[in-house]
Parts: structure tokens; sequence; C-alpha cells
């Protein structure tokens, strides 16, 4: 197929998985044994075409939850950027039949590009430029990994969207050390993650306001849920003088810290996320900025 033709889009249905001409059984270059993986799936490059809005549904298992907000797709009416990755409608419904009512008519569900659609659906776009894998739906896990790595890279989950994204993914996954390496994240990273859920409703909506710090989240999620609140609110009546008087460590410095770092023969594959837990996102793009300045 050339670069950019439009293609009949019942006839792309049903060329995907082991049908399709570029990588299925059929294609020049598939291999005579079991298809790629998923993550092959993912890297390989495919046929884009597109598809009328009247043919797509958004992923009903999206890890977003609630109002989007879509000005920043305002010129998708004019041009789309990057393609939405989508399965067919039967590849779907293998993996989670019971959300059939909520498909409606649709031909193909979009896994990554939820966000692309509701854009093209506000603004006045009649169709969406998308790439058909459904080797993605191999399995629920795949899936859901799918979802939740685009979003969890471009930071577009809220925490707790994150969170239960994450236990959803393990849950798929059999083991929270699956569910890490499928988004390419540490089991500390995950279980910080899943943690978080065990805070009170009331917490989590902070936490998700920006009101509660991630750092004490994580810490309030290992007191019992009755007694989560009166301790959080107790340590935010503390008065600031109290507070100025607690005692603390003596600060370690930087030439003290480079020895240590050697001595213990720490890489950047236990720095990055030892720090990532430490600071958080914000802290973590802070720390890359004044990296940036040091070595300029």
């Amino acid at each position: 197929m050339a670069r950019g033709k439009r293609t009949d889009l019942a006839s792309l249905v049903h060329s995907t998985g082991a049908n399709s001409p570029v990588d299925g059984k059929n294609s020049a270059h598939a291999p005579s044994d079991d298809p790629p993986g998923w993550t092959d799936a993912l890297l390989n490059p495919a046929p884009v075409t597109s598809a009328p809005l009247a043919d797509l549904v958004a992923n009903p298992r999206n890890p977003r939850e609630g109002d989007q907000n879509l000005e920043e797709l305002e010129s998708i009416a004019e041009i789309q950027l990057q393609p939405a990755l989508v399965v067919s409608r039967d590849a779907y419904l293998r993996l989670w039949p019971e959300d059939e009512p909520e498909l409606g008519a649709a031909k193909l569900v979009v896994v990554n590009g939820c966000r692309r659609l509701a854009a093209a659906l506000k603004y006045g776009c009649e169709r969406l430029d998308l790439v058909v894998k459904d080797e993605v739906a191999a399995t629920r896990a795949t899936l859901r990994t799918a979802a939740i790595r685009e979003n969890v890279e471009r930071e577009n989950l809220d925490v707790i969207e994150e969170a239960r994204a994450v236990e959803a993914l393990v849950a798929d996954s059999g083991t929270a050390s699956a569910a890490a390496v499928a988004l390419g994240k540490t089991e500390a990273w995950v279980s910080q993650r899943r943690a978080l859920l065990r805070l009170t409703p009331q917490l989590q909506q902070k936490l998700r306001a920006g009101e509660l710090a991630i750092r004490v989240a994580r810490s309030l999620a290992q007191v019992p849920a009755e007694e989560q609140v009166a301790r959080w609110q107790a340590a935010l009546a503390k008065p600031e003088g109290e507070k100025a008087e607690k005692k603390q460590p003596a600060p370690i410095g930087i030439d003290q810290l480079a020895k240590s770092f050697k001595k213990w023969n720490v890489g950047t594959d236990t720095l990055a996320p030892a720090l990532l837990a430490h600071l958080d996102r914000p802290g973590v793009h802070a720390l890359i900025a004044e990296l940036r300045q040091l070595v300029s």
C-alpha cells in the first residue's frame, strides 16, 4: 500500500492480525511460526489509514477518567499530527465481551488516541488517521499496557488514575513484577502507586487536587484508614515553631555523596528510579533543568 493512501475500512478490519499483508501470514516478511509479539506490534511500522468517526469508539478501559481539556488539540480539525492506535471490534470483544453494549455500532476501538478522538468529535473533524494493530489485543494485559504506557510517559494521568490503571494491570498480568516489566518501571514504583489506593477517598481527592504531597500520601497510606485523616489534619495543625524545632539531620556534602555513589558502584539504572521515588516528577524535572545548566 502506498503511504498515505486511503483504504476501504471493511477490507482493513478483515486484514489485521494474522491476515495482515504487512504483519501477518500474508506478508512477504512474516515468520512461518508464531505472529510477532505485542511490543513488536507497537514498534514496527504499519500502514496509516483513516476512518469516519462513526466507526470509532474510545476504549471503555481507558485509564483516563472524567472530563478532558481538549483545547490544545483544537487544530486536529485541520491537521492530525499523530495517528491513533486502534484494534478491531472483534479483537477487543475477545478480551472483554461484556463491553459490547459500550461499543455501540463501532467497528474499531481506539487504544491510544482517545483524546484525539474526543477532540475530533468536538471540533468537527470528520475522519481520524489511524493504525490498526490487533496484536496489541493479544491479551487483556497487553492491551491495558498499551493504553497505560502512552499516558504514563506523557504524564496525562493524575496520580490516582495512574494507581488504578496499575492495579488493574497487575490483576491482568498476574504479578506486580510482570506489570513493572510491561510498563518499563521498577517494582518499587508499581508498589508505591498501588499503595495510594489505600488512602481514604477524602485524601485521594486532596492528592488529585495537589493539596497533598505524594511523599506525604505514601506515608499516610501505611496508616490504618480510620486514622489517616486525623493524622494528616494533626500534621497541618502543628504550629510552625514546633515544626521548625524538629531536629534535622546534618546535610550531606556533595563530595561525600559522590564518594558514596562510587563506593556503592551506583549506576544510572539504580540512581534514576531512586531519584524519581525521592523527588517525584516535579523534582525530577527540576533536577534535569539543573543538570543541563551544569553541563552547558
